[in-house]
């Protein structure tokens, strides 16, 4: 179960246009049938909280293979990525896009390869991109300069996170850090990533113009579908690239 407590964090109007809104979107989530996204089974609501009703997944969040010394070898964690950029594909062409794309929603489990992305349609409740107390929702690390900007998001937005997160699983740190949410922010939008080499040495030499065109700030320059972005990655780790 994930739950929702709309009535502590709405009040009024705005209780009832998140509601409509939370039921509306978590309809459109539920209409999603993909290997690597969640199935969701239900969703409704009790004594002022939302809740959707999810299958039960084996594995680990993928935020647990994030950490130095848990990383997946990298021909794994580019293809666990390629098999994301599918599923977030699928999802935009429903027109959906999932706008918090990061390890924390994705659950991994690697002896039986099952991998899912969830939480499709909870993101999208915040569709005003900001709370009560006017902080930006989502999860800013991960966040592309268009979605902390309060630019329009698209699913070109979802692949910025999604490179992030490919980062993090190869590396064992973010691209863009900061000691404060302005600066983190400030970098995101306008500082160039670290190289991926001078990071952790000896990977795929073609990760670095990936993640060039993968992290650019305007969305127009990124790859244009999570299919485009799937087909760079496993070109990657085809046996017989140049």
């Amino acid at each position: 179960l994930k739950t929702i407590p709309l009535a502590a964090e709405f009040e009024g109007r705005e209780l009832e246009e998140a509601r409509a809104k939370f039921f509306r979107e978590a309809e459109t989530a539920g209409r999603l049938s993909h290997p690597h996204i969640v199935t969701i089974y239900d969703a409704g609501e009790e004594a002022g909280t939302a809740y959707i009703a999810m299958e039960l997944l084996r594995g680990r969040h993928l935020a647990d293979y994030a950490a130095s010394a848990r990383l997946l070898p990298p021909a794994i964690a580019i293809e666990v990525t390629a098999r994301l950029a599918d599923a977030l594909h699928y999802a935009h062409q429903q027109g959906v896009v999932h706008r918090d794309v990061k390890p924390g929603n994705v659950v991994f489990d690697p002896p039986s390869g099952e991998l899912k992305i969830t939480d499709f349609g909870i993101a999208r409740l915040t569709d005003s991109g900001r709370t009560r107390t006017g902080l930006v929702l989502g999860t800013p690390s991960f966040m592309s300069p268009e979605q902390l900007q309060g630019r329009a998001v698209t699913g070109r937005s979802d692949l910025f996170s999604l490179a992030v997160t490919l980062f993090q699983l190869l590396t064992g740190q973010l691209p863009f850090r900061a000691d404060s949410m302005p600066a983190l922010m400030f970098k995101i939008a306008h500082d160039a990533h670290p190289p991926i080499d001078a990071v952790r040495p000896g990977l795929p030499a073609g990760l670095q113009p990936f993640f060039d065109r993968a992290l650019a700030k305007e969305p127009a320059d990124r790859h244009d579908s999570g299919a485009a972005f799937a087909e760079a990655l496993r070109r990657l780790n085809a046996p017989d690239r140049t």
